[in-house]
Protein backbone atom coordinates (compact mmCIF):
# COMPACT_ATOMS: atom_id res chain seq x y z
CA UNK A 1 0.00 0.00 0.00
CA UNK A 2 1.27 3.27 -0.99
CA UNK A 3 1.82 5.95 1.71
CA UNK A 4 0.15 9.29 1.21
CA UNK A 5 1.98 12.17 1.79
CA UNK A 6 0.13 14.76 3.68
CA UNK A 7 1.42 17.87 2.37
CA UNK A 8 0.10 16.24 -1.22
CA UNK A 9 -3.26 17.39 0.54
CA UNK A 10 -1.98 20.90 1.80
CA UNK A 11 -1.47 19.71 5.23
CA UNK A 12 1.56 20.21 7.45
CA UNK A 13 1.16 17.83 10.50
CA UNK A 14 4.27 19.23 11.93
CA UNK A 15 2.65 23.06 11.88
CA UNK A 16 -0.79 21.70 12.80
CA UNK A 17 0.43 21.41 16.45
CA UNK A 18 3.76 21.47 18.65
CA UNK A 19 3.05 17.66 19.88
CA UNK A 20 2.85 16.53 16.39
CA UNK A 21 6.80 16.28 15.68
CA UNK A 22 7.44 14.45 18.74
CA UNK A 23 8.61 11.27 17.49
CA UNK A 24 9.48 7.10 19.06
CA UNK A 25 9.33 6.94 22.67
CA UNK A 26 8.61 10.22 23.91
CA UNK A 27 5.42 10.73 21.52
CA UNK A 28 4.79 7.53 23.21
CA UNK A 29 5.29 9.01 26.42
CA UNK A 30 3.90 12.26 26.07
CA UNK A 31 0.53 10.20 24.85
CA UNK A 32 0.89 7.92 28.02
CA UNK A 33 0.86 11.09 30.20
CA UNK A 34 -2.30 12.69 28.30
CA UNK A 35 -4.01 9.77 28.66
CA UNK A 36 -3.42 9.52 32.18
CA UNK A 37 -4.65 13.33 32.10
CA UNK A 38 -7.56 12.58 30.60
CA UNK A 39 -8.66 9.77 32.91
CA UNK A 40 -7.76 11.82 36.13
CA UNK A 41 -10.27 14.76 34.58
CA UNK A 42 -12.62 12.58 33.89
CA UNK A 43 -13.10 10.61 37.26
CA UNK A 44 -12.25 14.32 38.97
CA UNK A 45 -15.28 16.21 36.69
CA UNK A 46 -17.70 13.46 35.61
CA UNK A 47 -20.31 12.10 38.21
CA UNK A 48 -21.06 9.08 35.80
CA UNK A 49 -17.58 8.17 35.09
CA UNK A 50 -16.78 7.83 38.88
CA UNK A 51 -20.10 5.88 39.16
CA UNK A 52 -19.20 3.52 35.99
CA UNK A 53 -15.56 3.17 37.50
CA UNK A 54 -17.42 1.67 40.83
CA UNK A 55 -19.12 -0.84 38.90
CA UNK A 56 -16.24 -2.05 36.91
CA UNK A 57 -14.51 -2.06 40.36
CA UNK A 58 -17.67 -4.73 41.63
CA UNK A 59 -17.96 -6.08 38.11
CA UNK A 60 -14.60 -7.05 37.07
CA UNK A 61 -13.61 -8.75 40.00
CA UNK A 62 -16.65 -11.20 40.06
CA UNK A 63 -15.88 -11.84 36.37
CA UNK A 64 -12.63 -13.18 37.08
CA UNK A 65 -14.37 -15.12 40.21
CA UNK A 66 -17.52 -16.54 38.74
CA UNK A 67 -16.84 -20.30 36.88
CA UNK A 68 -17.41 -19.21 33.45
CA UNK A 69 -15.46 -20.24 30.07
CA UNK A 70 -12.51 -18.10 29.19
CA UNK A 71 -14.98 -16.99 26.42
CA UNK A 72 -17.77 -16.05 28.81
CA UNK A 73 -15.06 -14.23 30.89
CA UNK A 74 -13.89 -12.25 28.23
CA UNK A 75 -16.83 -10.84 26.92
CA UNK A 76 -18.47 -9.58 30.21
CA UNK A 77 -15.00 -7.96 30.71
CA UNK A 78 -14.83 -6.56 27.25
CA UNK A 79 -18.42 -5.05 27.95
CA UNK A 80 -17.38 -3.52 31.43
CA UNK A 81 -14.16 -1.83 29.79
CA UNK A 82 -16.54 -0.88 27.07
CA UNK A 83 -18.96 1.17 29.31
CA UNK A 84 -16.10 2.86 30.23
CA UNK A 85 -14.45 4.01 26.53
CA UNK A 86 -18.14 5.09 25.71
CA UNK A 87 -18.37 7.46 28.67
CA UNK A 88 -15.20 9.18 27.97
CA UNK A 89 -16.35 9.31 24.40
CA UNK A 90 -19.35 10.92 26.02
CA UNK A 91 -17.76 13.21 27.95
CA UNK A 92 -15.40 14.29 25.72
CA UNK A 93 -17.94 15.40 23.26
CA UNK A 94 -19.67 17.24 25.96
CA UNK A 95 -16.60 19.09 27.12
CA UNK A 96 -16.07 20.14 23.23
CA UNK A 97 -19.70 21.19 23.11
CA UNK A 98 -19.89 23.07 25.95
CA UNK A 99 -16.52 24.84 25.01
CA UNK A 100 -18.07 25.81 21.63
CA UNK A 101 -21.09 27.21 23.20
CA UNK A 102 -23.16 27.10 26.80
CA UNK A 103 -26.27 28.19 24.65
CA UNK A 104 -28.99 25.86 24.61
CA UNK A 105 -29.21 24.64 20.84
CA UNK A 106 -30.90 22.08 19.43
CA UNK A 107 -27.59 20.71 17.32
CA UNK A 108 -25.83 20.85 21.23
CA UNK A 109 -28.46 18.96 22.40
CA UNK A 110 -28.64 16.47 19.66
CA UNK A 111 -24.77 15.80 19.77
CA UNK A 112 -25.15 15.81 23.96
CA UNK A 113 -28.51 13.11 23.86
CA UNK A 114 -26.67 11.13 21.23
CA UNK A 115 -23.72 10.93 23.48
CA UNK A 116 -25.64 9.92 26.04
CA UNK A 117 -27.94 6.65 23.97
CA UNK A 118 -24.57 5.68 23.00
CA UNK A 119 -23.55 5.02 26.81
CA UNK A 120 -27.52 3.81 27.72
CA UNK A 121 -26.60 0.89 24.76
CA UNK A 122 -23.27 0.03 26.43
CA UNK A 123 -24.99 -0.44 29.68
CA UNK A 124 -27.83 -2.76 27.66
CA UNK A 125 -24.69 -4.34 26.31
CA UNK A 126 -23.47 -5.17 29.76
CA UNK A 127 -26.33 -6.54 31.17
CA UNK A 128 -27.08 -8.77 27.48
CA UNK A 129 -23.68 -9.88 28.03
CA UNK A 130 -23.93 -10.88 31.64
CA UNK A 131 -27.39 -12.14 31.25
CA UNK A 132 -26.18 -14.21 28.73
CA UNK A 133 -23.45 -16.05 29.64
CA UNK A 134 -24.31 -16.24 33.20
CA UNK A 135 -27.95 -18.31 31.72
CA UNK A 136 -25.71 -20.06 29.29
CA UNK A 137 -22.63 -20.62 30.84
CA UNK A 138 -20.53 -19.46 27.75
CA UNK A 139 -17.46 -21.51 27.65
Amino acid sequence: MQEIDPSALGLDPANESPFKGKTGLRRVWNAFRYSLDGLRAAYLCEDAFRQEVRLALILIPLALWLPVGWLGRGLMLASVLLVLVIELLNSAIEAVVDRVSLENHRLAKRAKDIGSAAVLVSLLLVVVVWGSVLMNGVV
